[in-house]
This record gives C-alpha cells, sequence and structure tokens, in this order.
C-alpha cells in the first residue's frame, strides 16, 4: 500500500495524496508512503502539520524503536518482519508512524508483511481510529515475529540433540548462524517492547483504554521474545563451548590411538630393521624357521605392549 486512506467515515476508502492533504471531515486519515522516493520524502517535508522533528524522524535513514510525545501526537517507530534489502545488516524492517487525533502518517523504505494484515483489518471495520491503528501495528508485527523467534528455539533444540548423538559435523555453522540471528531479533525486539510501554502510559486523546490493553499485550509478547531470545544467545554459547570441547576430546583419543599405534610399531620397527642389514652374521639366517620365528617374536612384543598400556588405563576414552 501507497496512498492515503480515509478510514471512520464509513467504508474504507482510499483517496489522493492531494485530497488527503487537505482533509478535514470527519473519521481519520492514514496516509502510507514506501520506499526511497524522493519526492514521497519531499512531499512529508512539505506538510505544515507535521512538525520537523517527526518530519526527520520519520525521513531518517537510520532509526530504532522509539515512542516520543510531540505536543499532541506521537511518532512511533517499530520494528517488524518484510522485505530485507541482502545489503543491509538489519533483519528487522522499520514502519515509522506520526500520530495525532484525525491523521497518521507513516513511511516504510521497505516493505512490510504487517501493513498488508492492518489494511485487511481496517477493510473488516475493526480499525477506527489513530490508537486502534497503532495498536493493530503493533500486534500483528509480534504476531509475525513470534513464530520466528521461536524457530530458533526449536533449530538450537536440534543441535543440541544431534550434540547429544555425536553428530557433530555442520554444527558449528549451524549454532552460530542461530545465535547471529538472536542478536540481530534482539537488537530491535527489547526496543520494540520498551515503546510500546512508553506508548501505553502517554496521556493523549486519541489513545483508548482498550487500545492500550492491545498495545500492553505486544509490549508482553515482545518482553517475552527478548527474554527467548537472550536465552537462545546463551544456550548458543554453551553449546559452541560443548561442541569446542567435544572436538578437542576427539581430537586427543585420535592422537592417542594415533601414539598407541606408533608405540607399537616402534620396537617392532627397530627388531625388523636389525634382522634386516645386509652383512654378515645375522642369527638363524640359514635356519627354516627363523622367519615365522621372527613374526611370533613381533606379535608377542605387540601383545606385551597393549597389556601394559591396559594396566596403565592409557586405552580408556
Amino acid at each position: 500500500m501507497e496512498g492515503a486512506l480515509l478510514i471512520g467515515d464509513g467504508p474504507i476508502r482510499r483517496v489522493s495524496l492531494d485530497e488527503g492533504r487537505v482533509y478535514s471531515g470527519p473519521g481519520f486519515l492514514w496516509l502510507h508512503l514506501e520506499g526511497r522516493d524522493p519526492q514521497d520524502l519531499a512531499f512529508l517535508k512539505e506538510q505544515s502539520d507535521i512538525p520537523d522533528i517527526a518530519a526527520g524522524a520519520l525521513i531518517a535513514t537510520e532509526t530504532r524503536p522509539r515512542c516520543d510525545r510531540i505536543e499532541e501526537g506521537a511518532i512511533v517507530n517499530l520494528r517488524g518482519p518484510g522485505d530485507v534489502d541482502p545489503d543491509d545488516s538489519d533483519r528487522l524492517v522499520s514502519i515509522r508512524l506520526w500520530v495525532r487525533r484525525s491523521r497518521v502518517t507513516s513511511l516504510s523504505r521497505r516493505s512490510l508483511s504487517a501493513t498488508a494484515a492492518v489494511i485487511r483489518l481496517a477493510q473488516a471495520g475493526n480499525i477506527l481510529d489513530p490508537g486502534d491503528l497503532v495498536a493493530a501495528f503493533a500486534r500483528e508485527i509480534s504476531r509475525e515475529l513470534d513464530p520466528q523467534v521461536a524457530a530458533l528455539g526449536d533449530k538450537l533444540d536440534d543441535c543440541e540433540s544431534a550434540l547429544e548423538t555425536g553428530n557433530i559435523y555442520r554444527l558449528r555453522t549451524t549454532i552460530a548462524e542461530i545465535r547471529s540471528e538472536a542478536i540481530s531479533f534482539r537488537r530491535f525486539v527489547a526496543p520494540d517492547r520498551d515503546a510500546l510501554i512508553t506508548l501505553a502510559g502517554m496521556d493523549v486523546d486519541w489513545l483508548e483504554e482498550e487500545d492500550r490493553l492491545h498495545i500492553h499485550e505486544a509490549a508482553d509478547r515482545f518482553a517475552r521474545m527478548a527474554e527467548e531470545l537472550e536465552a537462545v544467545r546463551e544456550r548458543a554459547a554453551l553449546l559452541h563451548e560443548q561442541l569446542t570441547d567435544l572436538r578437542s576430546e576427539q581430537i586427543d583419543q585420535r592422537s592417542l590411538l594415533i601414539s598407541i599405534v606408533a608405540f607399537i610399531f616402534l620396537p617392532l620397527t627397530f627388531i625388523t630393521g636389525l634382522l634386516g642389514m645386509n652383512v654378515e652374521g645375522i642369527p638363524y639366517a640359514d635356519r627354516p624357521w627363523a622367519f615365522w620365528g621372527i613374526v611370533g617374536f613381533c606379535v608377542a612384543v605387540g601383545v606385551a605392549v597393549l597389556i601394559w598400556f591396559a594396566r596403565k588405563q592409557w586405552l580408556r576414552r
């Protein structure tokens, strides 16, 4: 969606930006812009009802979730799932709203998934005032983000199961990706919670008690997600340490096995080297049983070394 919607004056209807600029009738106007078109950004700056501080917050390149009151209005920035730019390190898309009693101006530089759901709610008649619109954005963003956060925990559960069964191949990369995603999400989930708590406590006439309850509910969901993300990050760090210890233990076991084999063959190599010299005087060189005798002696030496390792308990894992 990009344009203006007239809400609360009968059926929801779309109006042009020029109409929306001068409209002052019943209901409230929701003016939404998407993308990075310089003309749209210039349009926001030209609006006389938008203070310079609010206009700057709407068109800022870098934003974080926030909520600040400006006279009888509020600037609300939230982050939620959407079309993420592959060149952008931020995992969540921003929605910036300048809210007052009769008009809401919003801007998203990339498409936000919750916008379509909010429009459907408005078309169904469930949004009648600016408070309903802001509460709907808070609910839909938290509702869409919740399964993605839960999925990180499920992936980490799979990694823990794989670690318990000893299947550790490629786990290091998977755990690092999960931890990176958790950090990226938490960077905005916790501020989303703080912004909504501030908004719910704001004393403005366009925010009704029911809206505050819905905003508190969304804030609680964000708080739970922030706690879960923190737990995922700590579990991922612990799994990474366990994986490192397990890999070190496997390397030690393999090194011990190689050392045992080398130690067994060390005296055997000495014996065969000594008896294989091409000089006169090798004992029993002309005896027919000499070869099998040397083989038996070498086997006896190897068995003796293994027994010695077993008594020293060096063969235990």
